[in-house]
């Protein structure tokens, strides 16, 4: 039930996160509800600071990917752990700013970006852009020339590798969306015509195979493919990537069948076959960059919601349903996510009552789990899905008018609100 060190069961037999009680931070915030421990979150930015800055070159940073979990309090912490910021989108990069995030160390990436898009991140001084693709390079060169800029830059390429992960957050294939392919010889092309601009300013490469990905060999491969494309770059135009932008990928255990992972192992590897290839190939150490999001944010978050009853259909099965769902995480829908669920109200209580867990929209798809058993709810009770800090929140909707939950942030003992529940007026608001 306890997959996470930061969870706990208190006197009272009740869930607890960051040593706080679960069913108490709902009757203070309401449910649904999203919790995140804060320091959960350090814990998880100082894996990749303190390993980056053991094992990579000088000059490596880790940069966190907000399209994971995006809202204006999480950026004072991840900028004071050390981190840049990946961001995807006009709305990520005025998040960040409004957390007070200084904007040079922003990476915009997109594969869509408009010239609206490109305009908005040049005048708030976005440091870097990732750029995906042919028409985005000569754009942004257009419109960094006619303010006077230019424009530091990484070309997003698909080095052909499959992590084997699953098929909707695999990137790494020739034929992805994301970037622009080496074996066809398009990166090529790529690399050529951006150092023969005069408004952009090209430093590397970036790179992403797919995210829950658990070993460290798909990552070592990436190293090889970059290495040897960043080589013969070198030897046909003169130019020498300073920085590799691995991407983000490392898996989290979302259940006990998930492997636990040593991030820092991963990174030390990473980084000797980094060396060794680069005196292979004489070319100089480059500064690697990594885009972790959801090892920064999915174990230190759990959602509560409320359970609104039990129907037992004899010789069927029994349904729980509770006062959120497919709104406030819509994974499962998606692609059957899998998660560990608990009922914080009876921690004490076996575990064994075999159930499918419901939620509140008219739609056969929305559930949260599938035959998982839980100790026998009844209504009121509050029930713990863990591991929900990524793509939860962020991917949350108003699908059959129901209004987004609130957020507790808990750090040191004591919780505060950092995001208020959506009200219906909230949902009303652009509406003329």
């Amino acid at each position: 039930m306890l997959l996470y060190d930061n969870l706990g069961i208190n006197e009272a037999g009740h869930l607890t996160i960051g040593g706080l009680d679960t069913v108490s931070l709902t009757e203070e915030y309401g449910n649904p509800l999203y919790v995140m421990d804060e320091d959960q979150i350090r814990r998880n930015c100082r894996v990749y600071t303190e390993a980056m800055g053991r094992y990579l070159p000088e000059g490596s940073r880790p940069l966190y990917a907000g399209k994971a979990l995006c809202f204006k309090a999480l950026y004072p912490i991840i900028e004071s752990e050390g981190f840049g910021a990946d961001v995807v989108s006009p709305g990520e990069i005025f998040t960040a700013l409004a957390g007070g995030f200084d904007p040079a160390g922003l990476y915009y990436h997109g594969t869509a970006k408009t010239d609206w898009d490109i305009n908005y991140a040049i005048d708030n001084k976005v440091g870097w852009f990732i750029v995906d693709n042919y028409n985005e390079l000569e754009a942004l060169d257009r419109i960094a020339g006619e303010k006077g800029v230019i424009q530091d830059i990484l070309l997003r390429i698909t080095v052909g590798i499959d992590p084997h992960t699953q098929e909707k957050i695999n990137t790494g294939r020739i034929d992805s969306q994301f970037g622009v392919a080496v074996d066809t010889g398009q990166a090529a092309q790529f690399v050529e015509r951006s150092v023969q601009l005069r408004n952009v300013r090209l430093h590397g490469f970036h790179s992403h195979i797919g995210s829950q990905i658990f070993e460290s060999e798909p990552f070592m491969d990436q190293v090889d493919k970059l290495l040897d494309f960043a080589v013969n770059m070198r030897e046909r135009f003169g130019f020498t990537a300073e920085v590799f932008n691995l991407g983000g990928g490392f898996g989290v255990q979302y259940t006990e069948a998930d492997p636990a992972i040593s991030i820092e192992e991963n990174i030390r590897q990473i980084g000797e076959h980094l060396r060794k290839g680069c005196s292979e190939h004489d070319f100089p150490l480059p500064r690697i960059l990594m885009e972790p999001g959801r090892s920064i944010a999915a174990n230190a978050g759990i959602t509560l919601y409320k359970t609104t009853g039990v129907k037992e259909i004899d010789g069927y099965l029994n349904y729980v349903t509770v006062d959120g769902g497919m709104t406030d995480n819509i994974r499962f829908a998606l692609y059957k996510a899998d998660y560990t669920m608990t009922n914080a109200s009876r921690m004490n209580e076996a575990q064994d009552y075999l159930c499918t867990v419901a939620g509140r929209c008219c739609e056969s798809g929305d559930r949260i789990a599938e035959d998982i058993h839980l100790q026998k709810p009844e209504r009121g009770d509050i029930i713990a899905v863990l591991g929900t800090g990524a793509y939860n929140y962020s991917m949350a909707s108003n699908y059959n008018r129901v209004p987004k939950p609130a957020m507790a942030m808990v750090s040191g003992g004591t919780s505060r609100l950092v995001i208020r529940a959506q009200t219906f007026e909230d949902m009303i608001a652009c509406e003329l």
